[in-house]
């Protein structure tokens, strides 16, 4: 909506004003979204000069999430949680997709397209109003690559939210990895240096998933492969994560995730 706007040379409201539609609340990308309901999805399909159908393969929001039998044509923001909004696409992707038109997008990515490999882009916190360039850690490029793979385990779905959750976790209190995250954030903001400047959250905060990304998909493809070793102990669990994390040894406490993970799912 707002790149058809543009188009016009008009905003947002305006455009939505010319085109019928009434617009209700206020928001901003990407902590909100508008939504359409039926009418005004079909108004917006006149503007655009392109079947509905078609639209709404595009855009899957804009299927039906309102009362049917409401005959105004109305746009809502809708305020989103964290973990459901948008992140900029790859620049040079947009580029080429738009012919050029633009190189702005936002994208809602599933876990394994965090980073775009080809052209060593990544937006991993939608408070980033710019991609970062990823070029100086090439372990992430070769981590979008090993995700591809574990997809293809039947246990990856599972294997990937737990292993978020502990190397976030890690990451949080600063245990196991440090060193080796702490030197992959200096990469990174050597190479981005609207890093300290884009957001008031800091940057190890706003590129935490992206620097805990090679590890994370590493313990994914450990902890799938554990379920095959149904009578293994889990010290020797523990020693075969650790040497999959490139570490001399892993001794986590009682409460580290990990450990209650193994102990959890041993049988």
């Amino acid at each position: 909506m707002q790149r058809l706007a543009a188009v016009y040379q008009l905003t947002l409201p305006q455009l939505l004003d010319g085109a019928g539609i009434n617009l209700h609340g206020y928001g901003t990308l990407p902590a909100a979204e508008l939504h359409l309901n039926h009418n005004a999805a079909r108004h917006l399909a006149v503007l655009a000069r392109t079947p509905l159908p078609h639209l709404m393969r595009a855009l899957p929001c804009l299927g039906p999430n309102d009362a049917a039998h409401s005959t105004e044509a109305a746009a809502h923001w809708k305020r989103l949680e964290a973990g459901q909004q948008s992140v900029r696409a790859c620049t040079l992707c947009t580029l080429h997709r738009s012919h050029n038109a633009t190189d702005t997008a936002w994208v809602q990515p599933a876990p394994h397209r965090l980073m775009c490999p080809r052209h060593h882009q990544a937006a991993p916190d939608p408070r980033l109003t710019s991609t970062l360039r990823t070029h100086t850690a090439p372990e992430l490029t070769a981590a979008h690559y090993a995700h591809q793979r574990l997809l293809r385990h039947p246990h990856a779905a599972t294997a990937w939210t737990a292993a978020r959750a502990i190397t976030t976790r890690w990451y949080d209190h600063q245990q196991h990895l440090t060193h080796r995250w702490h030197t992959r954030l200096n990469q990174l903001r050597a190479a981005n240096p609207h890093l300290t400047t884009t957001s008031s959250a800091s940057p190890a905060l706003l590129t935490r998933d992206l620097i805990t990304y090679p590890e994370t998909v590493t313990l994914a493809r450990a902890l799938a492969t554990l379920r095959n070793r149904p009578h293994r102990d889990t010290g020797k669990a523990l020693n075969l994560i650790a040497r999959r994390l490139s570490l001399a040894r892993l001794t986590p406490n009682a409460n580290d995730p990990l450990r209650v993970f193994i102990t959890h799912t041993r049988h």
